[in-house]
């Protein structure tokens, strides 16, 4: 998958909100054109919803936009107007990480750092199961084929490089609590990814690095396209898409001063080598 509905419709809000510009007006100016309130707008420029074909068109017209350029626009919108197929098991993906899982692999670039506990592409299928049952989640089944579904990024002709950083912590707190034999096949399950897909790069930030803080979990997103780059922060009750140019680059810096923390890709594996070995012992007691 080269390209998704998320995608295009954030294209087409680009380009939107830079015909606007261009155009001398405001988003209350289109407001005021289409009838609706300037919020709508906002979401149209942001990607959050899709426009019709005439309110584009009007809009188009007031923007005085070229032929070539009022196609390719018109396109977008016919192709980013398609529902998303979030039906069936896919249903039990929350509305606030929808648009996470549809730009994942349109992505070039995915930075993500988290420091307790294993990213969702990176988790075994033993990790999976117990995190969902210790949540006490309703629909365990659905759940794993949806985290099952995402690992199939690294699979893809032109998967995006794919970056983690991840913190020892994660691999010491286990759902459910200390449990060996799932942070056994955690590791050996990292161990065997890596190997397998080059574009996959894991770098763990052990306990004895020097920083003086570590920042709370985040993941950015970088596109070749015109979909805007952004950074998602999950917290309890969902989670934010941070698209502002100046924060984002606050992240760069923050990935920036974990990555020079952490281990170089062979230290990794040698690191991974060394749990596999500890948790190892411990089963076998």
């Amino acid at each position: 998958m080269s390209s998704t509905v998320t995608s295009r419709r954030r294209q087409l809000g680009n380009e939107i909100r830079r015909a606007r510009v261009a155009a001398g007006l405001t988003q209350q100016d289109v407001a005021e054109l289409l009838g609706c309130g300037q919020a709508k707008i906002n979401k149209i420029e942001t990607g959050t919803v899709s426009v019709k074909l005439s309110d584009l068109k009007q809009m188009l017209d007031a923007f005085g936009v070229a032929r070539t350029d009022a196609e390719m626009m018109t396109e977008l919108a016919r192709v980013s107007g398609q529902r998303g197929q979030w039906a069936g098991y896919r249903s039990a993906v929350p509305h606030w990480f929808r648009t996470f899982t549809d730009l994942e692999p349109a992505a070039s670039e995915i930075l993500s750092w988290h420091g307790e506990r294993i990213p969702g592409p990176l988790q075994s299928e033993h990790y999976m199961l117990k995190q969902f049952s210790e949540a006490r989640a309703t629909d365990v089944t659905s759940l794993v084929r949806n985290r099952l579904e995402r690992k199939q990024i690294f699979q893809l002709k032109r998967p995006p490089y794919y970056r983690f950083i991840i913190g020892e912590a994660a691999f010491r707190r286990m759902p459910g609590g200390p449990n060996p034999s799932v942070a056994l096949d955690q590791v050996e399950h990292l161990l065997d990814l890596e190997k397998s897909y080059p574009k996959a790069f894991i770098h763990i930030l052990p306990f004895d690095t020097r920083l003086s803080f570590v920042p709370n979990d985040f993941t950015m997103m970088r596109f070749s396209d015109a979909t805007k780059d952004f950074v998602f922060i999950e917290h309890a009750a969902g989670g934010v898409y941070i698209e502002d140019e100046a924060d984002f680059e606050l992240f760069v810096d923050a990935w920036d001063r974990l990555r020079g923390a952490a281990l170089e890709r062979n230290e990794t594996a040698e690191f991974l080598e060394g749990l596999a070995q500890d948790f190892r012992e411990q089963v076998e007691v």
